[in-house]
């Protein structure tokens, strides 16, 4: 069965590290449940730098850090999601998004990643929810629980 690339959700570091997260609460619980569907759809997509970033957060930096080598078992288990390793062509073109967008280096790099790997959402907690950039519309999971 073939993916639909409308159905392809681009993921970013932070609602990764929400679904590992259980001091997170109800963020905890939203995350972990989205990134079940979307593992179970098929449809999960990250790149090298959310798993990286991934890692170095979830390690170090929640509050009950979590130990290296269970961090590592997710890593080995989230390299079966569709992952973007950027060229330097992704780099320069990130640099042309941050520029036009008015946004962080590390952002334009996710969001050209989502747009490398042709998916139309992002989800998100840093970014504006509902923004489209480079045609990528940025969705945040967490919305209805900010209210």
């Amino acid at each position: 069965m073939t993916e639909n690339p409308a159905n392809a959700i681009f993921v970013d570091t932070n609602v990764l590290v929400y679904a590992y997260d259980d001091t997170a609460g109800q963020k905890h619980t939203i995350a972990a449940q989205a990134v079940e569907n979307w593992w179970n759809n098929k449809n999960g997509h990250i790149s090298l730098q959310v798993i990286q970033e991934f890692y170095v957060t979830i390690t170090r930096k929640i509050p009950h850090p979590m130990n290296a080598q269970a961090a590592r078992q997710i890593v080995a288990d989230l390299a079966n999601w569709k992952i973007h390793c950027p060229t330097i062509d992704d780099v320069l073109q990130a640099v042309d998004i941050q520029q036009a967008h008015q946004l962080s280096f590390w952002d334009a790099m996710v969001i050209e990643s989502a747009v490398r790997q042709g998916c139309r959402t992002l989800a998100s907690e840093g970014l504006t929810h509902g923004r489209i950039i480079a045609g990528v519309e940025i969705f945040n999971p967490f919305i209805e629980t900010e209210s």
